[in-house]
C-alpha cells in the first residue's frame, strides 16, 4: 500500500485531453542498501521513438529499464506506460501493488541480455505460455500468433526446436518473439547482443532495425553505438544515477557537449 499521488496520471500541458506519451518517468529514485542508484531521473518517450540509453556500467541504465517493467519498484517518482501508472491501482484514496499477474498483463515486454527461455518447452511453446495464461488468448490464437512472429523474426519452420538446438542469436530472435506476442505498446530492451559473439551480433540487430523501422517504441540499452546513431531517434546519456545528456542521436554521439558524455564516447573510437 503506497501514499502516491491522488493523480495517477503523467502531467500534461494546459490539463488538455490528449494521447498520452508511450513513456512517462516523473522522478524515479532507486536504492539498494544505501547506495542510490537512480538519482531523479526524468524521461518521456513518445510512441514511435526508438530510445538509446548509454553510459559507462553501474550508471543506472539496467535498472533504469527494470523500474519500468516494475522488476525493480521504485523508491519515489513514477512510471506510465501508454497512460497507465506502472505497478499499481487505486483503491480509496491509498495505491495498491498489482499482482506479478496484473503487472505482465501492462503493456511493456522486455528482452534481456541471457534470453531467458524456458529450456523444457520448445520454441513455439515458449511463444504461447505468456499470451494463453497471462493474456487470456486460446491455444489456437497464440499458436497462430507465434507461428507469424517466428516468420517476422527470420525463424519460420523452428517451432519445434528446443533452445538448446539454436545459436544465440536465434535464442534472443525466439526472445524477441516471445516480447512481441504480448502485443506490448513499449520494448524495451537491456543489451541484447553483449552475451553473443561478435559473428551473431548483426542478426539481432537486423530484427531490432526492422522493429524501429515498422514504428515499435523502444528503449534500448546498449553499447552498438553505430546501432544507436542510425537507428534511435535520440539517445539518452546517464551517469551516476542521472541523465547527463540527451538529444538527437547523432549530435550526441558525434557532437557531445557534456565532457564526461565525450569521454565516455571517445573509447569506442
Amino acid at each position: 500500500m503506497e501514499d502516491l499521488p491522488l493523480s495517477a496520471s503523467p502531467s500534461s500541458p494546459n490539463g488538455r485531453e490528449a494521447r498520452p506519451p508511450a513513456v512517462v518517468i516523473e522522478g524515479l529514485v532507486k536504492r539498494f542498501h544505501k547506495t542510490e542508484v537512480l538519482r531523479g531521473v526524468d524521461l518521456t518517450v513518445d510512441f514511435g521513438q526508438v530510445v538509446c540509453l548509454i553510459g559507462p556500467s553501474g550508471s543506472g541504465k539496467t535498472t533504469l529499464l527494470r523500474c519500468i517493467n516494475h522488476l525493480e519498484r521504485p523508491d519515489a517518482g513514477r512510471v506510465f506506460v501508454a497512460g497507465e501508472l506502472m505497478g499499481y491501482r487505486p483503491r480509496g484514496r491509498r495505491y495498491y501493488e498489482l499482482s506479478d499477474t496484473q503487472i505482465a498483463r501492462q503493456r511493456k515486454a522486455m528482452v534481456f541480455q541471457r534470453f531467458n527461455l524456458f529450456p523444457h518447452r520448445t520454441v513455439l511453446e515458449n511463444l504461447i505460455e505468456a499470451p494463453m495464461h497471462v493474456g487470456g488468448k486460446s491455444k489456437a490464437e497464440a499458436v497462430a500468433r507465434g507461428r507469424e512472429l517466428l516468420a517476422r523474426v527470420g525463424l519460420a519452420g523452428r517451432e519445434n526446436s528446443w533452445p538448446e538446438e539454436l545459436s544465440g542469436g536465434q535464442q534472443q530472435r525466439v526472445a524477441i518473439a516471445r516480447a512481441l506476442a504480448m502485443d506490448p505498446a513499449v520494448m524495451l530492451f537491456d543489451e541484447p547482443t553483449s552475451a553473443l559473439d561478435p559473428e551473431l551480433v548483426g542478426e539481432v540487430l537486423a530484427v531490432m532495425r526492422d522493429l524501429a523501422a515498422q514504428g515499435m517504441t523502444m528503449i534500448v540499452v546498449t553499447h552498438e553505438i553505430a546501432f544507436a546513431r542510425d537507428v534511435a531517434d535520440r539517445v539518452v546519456f546517464m551517469d551516476n544515477g542521472v541523465i547527463v545528456e540527451q538529444g538527437e542521436a547523432a549530435t550526441v554521439i558525434e557532437r557531445p557537449q557534456n565532457e564526461r558524455t565525450q569521454t565516455f564516447l571517445r573509447s569506442f573510437r
